[in-house]
């Protein structure tokens, strides 16, 4: 980026400084902005305000009047919450840049605070945090997902590059929908594998994951290159008997897990299937085997 597009160094606070807080106000530190204030509720959100950050935790209003951006990086339900609270304590917010970093929420919750002023942006790292050291390496070419009003737009993507991310344009309409569509990819895997090598090590496996790693890393280069032309399986196959295999030892190792094979298999035939790479016979027999048929 050259100089002349870089936004102006800003007195930066940080609402939460939890795992996103504290790893995006110290991305905006070595940007050369400045952290002026901070916010937290818990020992641990304090700790890194101090620590991280290199500022004492104090109360949101006095973290607003210090800032130019505000980070509000805090949990989606507290969101809402928060920015009413902000805008009816009456502190100026006239002028202030006003970036929450939820997937799920674009600019409507910020509105209370635009009202009052405030300029809104919605800066979503795709990313986990898991709250060590090494978390603000993860923002070295990670996406964000970035709305904000037009005449905001360069502010928002020129942040974003400053902490080392990628900005990828999303309009308000789509955000719940974008979200969806990382956590049904990020949050349902941890569960599916973490399902997967639960039954392995009830079957004697020693060390499910070094089982599982090469599998699964084959498996996402596959996806990630190809789409679902990369698909692999007895589902793309047909291997209906193998399916239904499945199901029944399921059943009865853990119900729980057969609900959820049986509707991602129908939903990985279905996919198939639009795709070109099952046939309709093959789908049919697939879906009897799971239970019935879904398609009209």
């Amino acid at each position: 980026m050259d100089a002349g597009d870089r936004p102006a160094r800003l007195a930066v606070g940080v609402l939460g400084a939890g795992r996103v807080g504290s790893v995006l106000g110290a991305a905006l530190v070595t940007a050369g902005h400045r952290v002026v204030a901070a916010s937290g509720v818990s020992d641990a959100s304090q700790r890194r305000a101090a620590e991280r950050l290199g500022v004492s935790p104090v109360t949101p209003d006095e973290v607003v009047r210090a800032s130019e951006l505000v980070l509000l990086t805090v949990p989606d339900d507290i969101l809402p919450g928060l920015v009413s609270g902000l805008a009816a304590t009456g502190v100026d917010l006239r002028g202030k840049l006003l970036a929450h970093t939820s997937g799920a929420y674009g600019l409507s919750v910020l509105e209370p605070a635009a009202q009052a002023g405030a300029l809104p942006l919605a800066l979503h790292p795709v990313m986990t945090f898991t709250g060590r050291d090494d978390d603000q390496r993860r923002l070295v070419g990670c996406s964000f997902g970035v709305t904000a009003p037009p005449t905001l737009r360069p502010v928002a993507e020129a942040l974003v590059i400053e902490m080392s991310g990628e900005p990828v344009w999303i309009d308000d309409a789509d955000r719940a929908l974008y979200h969806a569509a990382l956590a049904g990819a990020a949050n349902h895997m941890v569960t599916l594998i973490a399902e997967s090598q639960e039954l392995l090590g009830r079957i004697g496996v020693e060390h499910p994951g070094r089982m599982l790693g090469p599998l699964l890393g084959a498996a996402l280069d596959n996806v990630l290159r190809l789409g679902i032309a990369g698909l692999t399986g007895p589902v793309v196959r047909g291997d209906a008997g193998t399916v239904r295999k499945h199901v029944d030892a399921l059943i009865l190792a853990a119900p729980e897990a057969a609900d959820a094979y049986i509707a991602l298999a129908r939903l990985t035939a279905d996919r198939a299937l639009a795709a070109g790479l099952l046939k309709p016979e093959a789908a049919e027999r697939l879906l009897d085997a799971l239970g019935g048929n879904i398609w009209t």
